[in-house]
C-alpha cells in the first residue's frame, strides 16, 4: 500500500490509502513513447487522474460530478436572485432580471446575482450559495474523493499554480471563520468533470467556489485556462503563524513594471479615470473592448520582461507543458498587447495595493480589480484572465 498526501497552507487536508491492485491498467503502465513533461505526457497524467476521481464514485453518484461537455460560441451570462432572505436562489430571465423587485438583506445586487454559464457549467465571483456552481463541494466528497480531486488539481496545475489556489482557499477559509452569512471556506469548493476524460477528445474540469473559478478545457495536447478567475477576500491572513499574502506577485510584479516607465510612459499608461470593478467579468465572453493605456511596442526590452512576469501570475497557474506554449504565444503579440493602469501609483510593502490594471493583447485580456466591499479594497481583489479567440478551448474544439 502507497499513500497520497495532499499539503495545502502547512495542513494536511487529507490522506488516502491507495491499493496498488485497485489502480487500473490505463493508469499503471503510461506508453514509453509519450514523454511526461510534454504536452502529450500532460495530457496522459490529466485523464488518468481525472479518470482516477471519477473512479471513486458509484454509477449513481457520478451523475452528481460529471457532466456532458457542450461546446457553444461563447460563454453568456447567468442570472440568480432569491424571493427572500432565506430562500434558496433561482435562476432568472433577463426580462425577470430588469423588473422591479424588491430587495432586502442578502438579496443581492441589481439585476441579480452574476455568473457565466458554458454549456451546463457555471462559474463566479459570487459565493457558491448566490451563483450555484454544478457538481459536488469538498466538503459532501468522502476523504478518499477529496484526495483524487486536489490529486486531479495537482496534475493539471503548476506548482505555483496549486499553491495560489490553495491560498485562495485558505483566505476564504478565514473569512468564514469570521463569520459570514453565505456559504464559504473550504468544504464548498466545487468539482465537475464536463465529457469523458479522454487522451485524444475534448473534456472540461471546473473547480471553483468564492473568487475562484477554474475552467480546464483538455483537447489532446492543448490545455487551456481561459477563462478563469481569481481572487482574494481577505487577501492577508495568518495560517500556522505565518502571514499568506494571496495575489502578492499579481501585485508586485505590476507595481514593478509601473515603477520602470518614466514619464512620458506614465502618461500614457495611466488611465484619466478610476476604473473599480472587471470591466469583462464573469458573464462578458465574446465582448470587443477597445485597448487603452501605452502600447507595449513603446516599451524597453527590460519592461517588457517584466510585464511577461506579470502575465506569468495568470497564465503559469496551469501545468507547464501546456503554459509554455500558451507564453510563447503571448510573448509573439507582445507589441500588440497594452497595459493600462487605474487608480494609487505607490502601495504599502508587504501589502497589496488598491490599484487597477489591465493587460490586452490579440490573444490576451488581465484584470486585476481591488474591490471596495470591506471598506479595504487592498484586502478584497477580484481578477479575471481571457482568451477572445481561445474561450473554453474553442480554438479546437469549435468546429
Amino acid at each position: 500500500m502507497r499513500k497520497i498526501s495532499l499539503v495545502a497552507a502547512g495542513a494536511i487536508l487529507c490522506t488516502m490509502p491507495v491499493m496498488a491492485d485497485t489502480i487500473p491498467a490505463w493508469a499503471a503502465t503510461p506508453s514509453a513513447t509519450v514523454q511526461a513533461d510534454s504536452p502529450a505526457g500532460q495530457t496522459r497524467a490529466a485523464t488518468t487522474a481525472a479518470r482516477s476521481f471519477l473512479a471513486t464514485f458509484d454509477s449513481a453518484s457520478r451523475a452528481k460530478v460529471q457532466f456532458p461537455f457542450v461546446t457553444q460560441k461563447t460563454g453568456t451570462l447567468a442570472r440568480f436572485r432569491r424571493s427572500a432572505p432565506d430562500q434558496p436562489v433561482q435562476p432568472v430571465t433577463d426580462a425577470q432580471a430588469a423588473a422591479p423587485a424588491a430587495r432586502g438583506p442578502g438579496m443581492g445586487p441589481p439585476g441579480g446575482f452574476i455568473g457565466e454559464r458554458y454549456g451546463t457549467s457555471v462559474w463566479s465571483n459570487f459565493p457558491v450559495s448566490d451563483v450555484p456552481r454544478p457538481g459536488l463541494q469538498l466538503g459532501q466528497m468522502t476523504a478518499g474523493q477529496r484526495a483524487a480531486a486536489l490529486h486531479l488539481l495537482q496534475t493539471l496545475l503548476s506548482a505555483k499554480g496549486y499553491q495560489k489556489v490553495m491560498d485562495i482557499m485558505g483566505g476564504d477559509q478565514a473569512l468564514a471563520d469570521s463569520g459570514t452569512p453565505f456559504a464559504s471556506g473550504r468544504a464548498v469548493y466545487t468539482m465537475a468533470v464536463f465529457g469523458e476524460p479522454e487522451d485524444t477528445k475534448p473534456w472540461m474540469v471546473q473547480f471553483g467556489g468564492h473568487h475562484l473559478g477554474l475552467n480546464i478545457v483538455i483537447d489532446g495536447t492543448h490545455g487551456v485556462m481561459t477563462p478563469t478567475l481569481t481572487g482574494a477576500q481577505p487577501a492577508m491572513y495568518q495560517a500556522d503563524g505565518r502571514t499568506v499574502r494571496v495575489l502578492a506577485g499579481e501585485n508586485d510584479r505590476a507595481f514593478a513594471l509601473l515603477d520602470s516607465l518614466d514619464a512620458d510612459q506614465r502618461r500614457q499608461a495611466i488611465l484619466p479615470y478610476r476604473v473599480e470593478d472587471l470591466v469583462q467579468g464573469p458573464g462578458h465572453d465574446g465582448e470587443t473592448l477597445i485597448p487603452e493605456g501605452i502600447k507595449v511596442s513603446a516599451l524597453t526590452a527590460t519592461q517588457k520582461d517584466l510585464l511577461m512576469d506579470v502575465i506569468g501570475e495568470w497564465a503559469g497557474i496551469i501545468n507547464d507543458a501546456y503554459a509554455a506554449p500558451r507564453l510563447k504565444e503571448i510573448r509573439t503579440d507582445l507589441d500588440s498587447t497594452w497595459f493600462a493602469w487605474s487608480g494609487p501609483t505607490t502601495h504599502a510593502p508587504g501589502h497589496n495595493g488598491a490599484s487597477y490594471y489591465r493587460i490586452q493583447g490579440p490573444r490576451l485580456l488581465i484584470e486585476f480589480s481591488p474591490q471596495g466591499v470591506g471598506d479595504d479594497p487592498t484586502m478584497h481583489v477580484h481578477t479575471v484572465y481571457r482568451d477572445p479567440t481561445d474561450s473554453y478551448g474553442g480554438r479546437y474544439t469549435m468546429p
